[in-house]
């Protein structure tokens, strides 16, 4: 199979990874006004199992390094199967929160707040289960992070008075959606063994953990979005037969953006084989710095925020960008 066997590379598929899943809401706004996010996101869980597969059956299945993942799959023990499944569970948990979430604050302020709590929770639970890299600089970027969740928040509240509304309920539900991305990553890096060269008997390669982990967003899917669509966040309830009255574009934009995010997944995880989960998971975190690019330069979010709002938002830029710095430079 296909590892990374430099850091230089795994920096490099890290930020990959990092525009990934910054960018795959955007597939949520080129849809239908019409198609709702519940049924945007029965594709997005397509697309995750699917490019989960293809990268499976050809760079996990080819090369002399690490078990092929038919015979990974073989050969694994349910406990470690399970836990990669589970990080799937937690993770779709997380994930439709946090498209509420995005429906209801906008991405300039979910993915900062939801994906940098994620982040700081993340990064700590990974560093204490695999110590990788220098503590000091890696948790000072945390900490420059966090300085950037203060300040998308303040820009935040700035916003929300001008247009006289706060959305309580989405910081609440981006708030609740960083504490499980902060852990679902664990379960995925607990389920293999630490040096992608030398296979250990029983546990997971990381194609075949990625494969088992959207195994396992599928299947707590049929739970989760079902309970969403029976009591939605805003607006009616929704029936499965809605699902089949989306246009090809809408379908095809969910799997897309499943897809998107998916090969981000996959980069990141044989990142960690050289950075160490901890800084492979930091750098892929840094989605919501892509993301707030997107929703005030692209989407124009702020466009309503009174005067001095921007002083905020650049702030936060430069923290974030500070912050990721200082990840990179802990393990190098």
């Amino acid at each position: 199979m296909f590892i990374i066997e430099t850091y230089l590379l795994a920096v490099i598929f890290s930020v990959i990874t990092m525009i990934c899943w910054g960018s795959w809401p955007n597939m949520q706004k080129l849809v239908s006004p019409s198609w709702r996010f519940e049924l945007f996101y029965w594709d997005y869980v397509l697309g995750i199992v699917l490019v989960a597969l293809l990268f499976a059956f050809t760079l996990g299945s080819y090369g002399k390094m690490g078990r092929g993942f038919l015979a990974d799959l073989v050969q694994a023990e349910w406990k470690y199967i399970f836990s990669a499944m589970l990080g799937g569970v937690i993770f779709n948990a997380a994930n439709i929160l946090f498209v509420a979430a995005i429906a209801l604050a906008g991405m300039a302020v979910a993915f900062p707040v939801g994906a940098g709590f994620g982040l700081i929770l993340g990064v700590l639970v990974n560093y204490i289960a695999f110590p990788v890299g220098n503590a000091w600089l890696l948790f000072a970027g945390v900490a420059l992070i966090a300085a950037a969740i203060f300040l998308s928040a303040t820009a935040h509240r700035r916003l929300s008075r001008s247009q006289n509304k706060v959305s309580a309920k989405g910081i609440l539900l981006t708030l609740a959606a960083g504490v499980l991305f902060g852990f679902f990553y664990r379960f995925i890096a607990g389920s293999m063994y630490a040096d992608f060269r030398f296979p250990e008997a029983g546990k997971l390669g990381p194609y075949t953990a990625v494969v088992c982990f959207g195994t396992g967003v599928l299947l707590s899917n049929f739970i989760f979005n079902t309970i969403l669509m029976k009591k939605p966040v805003e607006g009616k309830p929704l029936r499965y037969s809605d699902y089949f009255e989306g246009n090809r574009r809408d379908h095809a934009m969910g799997l897309l953006g499943g897809m998107i995010w998916g090969a981000g997944l996959v980069l990141s995880i044989l990142s960690a084989g050289e950075a160490g989960f901890a800084i492979s998971f930091g750098l892929g975190q840094g989605n919501a710095m892509i993301a707030a690019i997107w929703g005030v330069f692209v989407w124009k979010e702020f466009r309503a925020a009174p005067p001095g709002t921007s002083k905020w938002l650049y702030g936060m830029f430069l923290c974030y960008i500070a912050g990721l710095i200082c990840v990179v430079l802990a393990k190098s």
